[in-house]
């Protein structure tokens, strides 16, 4: 019995299957991803994060100068300061020679 060679052990036709795998590749990889995907709903998610990361970074450089702002008072620092300098000026008169 002479070997058929577009033929497996088990009968198949080598040349059959790849038709289908290449069928299959070529029509089902294109129409099963964008059955699944909402592309409408993928815009509008995208919309949705760009404007929060916005106001995000919006919020957060508005924070920055009130955090501090309500966590200093300018009086008592100019207090501080006027202390130190009285003292600085003090200390500066007695080491002179």
């Amino acid at each position: 019995m002479a070997k058929q060679t577009n033929k497996t052990a088990s009968g198949t036709s080598t040349q059959h299957v790849k038709q289908q795998n290449a069928q299959a590749s070529k029509n089902n990889f294109g129409t099963e991803f964008a059955s699944e995907t909402n592309v409408q709903e993928v815009k509008q998610q995208n919309a949705q994060a760009a404007a929060n990361k916005s106001q995000n970074a919006q919020a957060s450089k508005n924070n920055f100068g009130t955090e501090f702002a309500s966590e200093t008072s300018a009086q008592e620092v100019r207090q501080q300061n006027a202390q130190a300098q009285a003292k600085k000026n003090q200390n500066s008169g007695k080491y002179q020679g």
